[in-house]
């Protein structure tokens, strides 16, 4: 076996074994996490998503699985959900302005209402502009998720719900939770449209 095939392998198994751990851990605050995103959603109201680099990303990818569907076996509606870091006029005119710690937390200001949730997404919960957004999102009556890695930094105390990937490399944290994000939406699928 060369070094970079047993690299490969290498890093398989640890995103193998960092996503069984989440499994043991965290299956039940999963479905929790559902419920309360289904809910939100059962009533009329919406999903904002938020995160930096890779969790920006992957604020975008769950948005969509959410607007558009999951599985392409189903017909559901098109449910409310807006991931926050896509609108590069707004992101770049309220960091010229405000500056960027403040470029999400002005959005959930403008757009979000009491009964709305905040899935705030990062490997290391120490962003400031994630965490300014959690805080305008409880200052507005919102349920703010968190979605998060090492041992949660600020942001876990800023949040409502979360789940923290026990691992601080920044990839396999991401892969943890893109995967978390995916089993939310088809569980908010199946409850919502059965």
């Amino acid at each position: 076996m060369t070094r970079e095939s047993e690299l490969v392998r290498q890093q398989f198994q640890e995103s193998i074994e960092l996503k069984k751990k989440v499994q043991d851990r965290f299956s039940g605050q999963i479905i929790e996490v559902a419920n309360l995103l289904g809910a939100c959603l059962k009533r009329g109201k919406k999903i904002f998503f938020c995160g930096n680099g890779g969790s920006a990303a992957d604020a975008q990818h769950l948005a969509a699985e959410l607007i558009v569907r999951l599985k392409k076996d189903s017909g559901r509606k098109a449910l409310p959900a807006l991931a926050l870091s896509t609108n590069t006029s707004l992101l770049t005119a309220c960091s010229n302005d405000f500056g960027f710690k403040q470029v999400y937390a002005r959005q959930i200001e403008a757009l979000g209402q009491k009964g709305d949730c905040l899935v705030a997404i990062s490997t290391s919960g120490k962003s400031p502009n994630v965490n300014q957004a959690c805080k305008a999102a409880r200052k507005k009556g919102l349920e703010v998720v968190s979605l998060l890695g090492g041992n949660g930094g600020t942001q876990g105390r800023l949040s409502d719900r979360k789940i923290i990937v026990p691992s601080s490399d920044t990839p396999r944290v991401q892969e943890a939770h893109i995967t978390i994000g995916h089993i939310i939406c088809d569980l908010i699928e199946r409850r919502l449209f059965k």
